[in-house]
């Protein structure tokens, strides 16, 4: 397909993240861009704000004419109206993955997979190369701090993709450079096994360009020819003397070969705390030298990196409280985020908010989940997210509080979370963690939190 033939395009759930990415994109490209989405959030009222046309109810009534083509993402039901009117008449429709993956395959790509991580690493990626000379276009899973969006429209001939598992997405995509930042379940509903998730990266991996690169964190197992690893104790790049001076992540950083090691950098600081976080970091410094960026231009890029907006987001900080919010919803995230608030706040008592997110995961994950939250001094669990599935018999919130031997436990709605919030109070570091709509207490608990502090 020839995508500068677009001329009229139209996003079937334009609101997600990827999908307004891509929305994005073409309407740089000077395309008309039309959408659906269930709800309206600040996303799509920023899309509508950049000038795209979006409603909010499933009618086909809406559509406008002379649809050139139609972009869906697998999240929509397949009985949804608009989706199967369009496929009944005849149109073009395709995955965003798909188009994704046509988009790339013009470009010299850098794709950023792993069940963890990918998000912070691919916009870390983007802003390193941007900062190093490489005028990079990206496309990434969160709200980028340097970049104010979730795309960046570059003039090089690189692009920084996010590599998305679910639905196995990530196999449209051929790069010149891959990172596999982890390989952990998830999305069982779809692989139905644990081993078929790293069949699937494999293939991810074997993908690569002729003469590409595959950048794979140490300790993934996959069977893979020729990877250079990364990460503590990796044969390739590896991060040493790695401590908290000051809210920075502090590390020097080697680059192994075969016999040989010598320092790349000494005291590099990145402002987000979390073994993780350092991990993430050292692929992105891999990449970029990869892709040709100024090497002495990463440490000062790097201490200005400005995070992802849901991804360990400090919201409120006073003397007495600290409220961070994370898009943590797998038991490893969950490990990662409780560590790196450890980390960052040692000695302040640790209050949790936990939204779980569909009922598959938490049931395939709930003795995970339950050990994960007993790592707080105080949980709050919310009911769990469905997003696109329905309910299931005995897989419930209470079902992981009754798994957890946490004392200081208990479960409520969003509406008695904020009551207690306003009534009691909150003290040390509170931390509200999930995929679903969690984000939508945001501005509620800072607004509490600032109305008691006043």
């Amino acid at each position: 397909m020839n995508l500068s033939s677009i001329h009229n395009i139209y996003f079937i759930g334009i609101g997600g993240i990827g999908m307004s990415a891509l929305a994005r994109y073409f309407k740089l490209q000077g395309a008309a861009v039309y959408g659906y989405d269930r709800t309206e959030t600040e996303l799509t009222k920023a899309l509508v704000a950049e000038g795209m046309a979006i409603h909010y109810e499933d009618d086909v009534n809406q559509i406008p004419e002379n649809i050139d083509l139609v972009v869906y993402t697998p999240a929509v039901p397949a009985d949804h109206s608009e989706l199967s009117w369009f496929r009944d008449q005849g149109y073009p429709v395709k995955k965003r993955a798909e188009v994704l993956g046509i988009i790339s395959r013009a470009k010299r790509c850098i794709a950023i997979a792993g069940t963890h991580g990918k998000t912070t690493t691919s916009t870390m990626t983007s802003h390193l190369l941007r900062s190093c000379g490489i005028d990079a276009t990206a496309f990434v899973g969160g709200i980028s701090g340097n970049l104010s969006s979730n795309f960046a429209q570059g003039t090089s001939d690189w692009v920084v993709v996010e590599a998305d598992e679910y639905d196995r997405s990530f196999l449209h995509l051929h790069p010149e450079i891959a990172v596999i930042n982890s390989v952990d379940a998830d999305h069982l509903d779809i692989y139905g096994s644990e081993a078929e998730v790293r069949a699937s990266y494999t293939q991810f991996a074997s993908q690569l360009k002729p003469g590409g690169r595959l950048l794979l964190e140490q300790g993934v197992d996959i069977q893979v020819d020729n990877a250079l690893r990364f990460g503590p104790g990796a044969k390739n790049f590896e991060p040493v003397n790695i401590r908290m001076e000051n809210g920075f992540s502090v590390f020097d950083l080697l680059e192994n070969n075969g016999e040989t090691s010598h320092t790349l950098f000494t005291g590099l600081k990145l402002p987000y705390p979390g073994l993780h976080n350092v991990k993430n970091a050292t692929a992105a410094i891999a990449a970029t030298i990869m892709a040709g960026g100024d090497k002495d231009s990463i440490p000062a890029a790097l201490e200005v990196f400005k995070g992802v907006k849901r991804r360990f987001e400090t919201i409120y900080k006073s003397d007495d409280v600290v409220y961070i919010d994370d898009y943590a919803h797998h038991p490893a995230e969950l490990n990662a985020a409780i560590s790196a608030a450890r980390d960052m706040y040692p000695g302040k008592k640790l209050t949790a908010v936990f939204q779980p997110h569909l009922f598959t995961r938490t049931r395939d994950f709930a003795n995970e989940f339950a050990k994960a939250l007993d790592k707080l001094d105080a949980c709050v669990l919310l009911p769990i997210y469905p997003a696109r599935e329905l309910p299931m018999e005995g897989v419930n919130s209470e079902m992981l509080l009754n798994k957890m031997t946490l004392k200081n436990k208990q479960l409520l709605n969003a509406e008695q979370l904020l009551t207690e919030i306003k009534n009691d109070g909150v003290s040390g570091v509170l931390m509200t963690m999930g995929a679903g709509d969690i984000d939508k207490l945001i501005e509620p608990i800072k607004n509490l939190l600032n109305s008691k502090k006043q």
